[in-house]
């Protein structure tokens, strides 16, 4: 493999993450390799753009995509992020910053179901519970005789 292009894993980090990598293969086709795949990733999430997108120097962007989500569902990339950013946050590379946001946003009085000026609070209808109708019961309408 060439030199390292932008946004992909310096040889330095790929050190790193390796041995945190589950081992690939066993029966059926080889993994790709994890490096060309991780890459991919990076530049998917880096440009935004479509997994169709992908470009050629990395693996087809379906085995990109399968490899992120069973890396998800498996704890892969939990593990990877704890392990990086302990790393990095021990060697003082890391600056933790919090940002709060106490942005207040009004709603229109009619958005939140506001009584409208004049109009009288009305009680909610309470339902009665239905009786069967039966020989002694007459609908609405109908004569005595039908």
């Amino acid at each position: 493999m060439g030199g390292v292009g932008c946004g992909e894993l310096t040889y330095r980090a790929w050190a790193v993450l390796a041995p945190l990598l589950p081992p690939g293969g066993g029966r059926g086709t080889p993994w790709a390799d994890h490096r060309r795949v991780i890459n991919g990733i990076l530049g998917k999430l880096r440009t935004g753009s479509p997994w169709r997108d992908l470009p050629e120097r990395y693996p087809p962007w379906q085995t990109c995509h399968a490899r992120l989500g069973r890396g998800q569902r498996d704890g892969t990339g939990d593990r990877l992020l704890a392990h990086v950013q302990t790393k990095s946050d021990a060697a003082g590379e890391v600056e933790w910053a919090v940002s709060v946001d106490s942005t207040v946003v009004r709603a229109h009085q009619h958005a939140a179901g506001a009584r409208k000026k004049g109009a009288a609070r009305t009680r909610p209808r309470t339902t009665q519970p239905m009786r069967p109708l039966g020989p002694t019961t007459r609908r609405s309408g109908a004569a005595a005789g039908d």
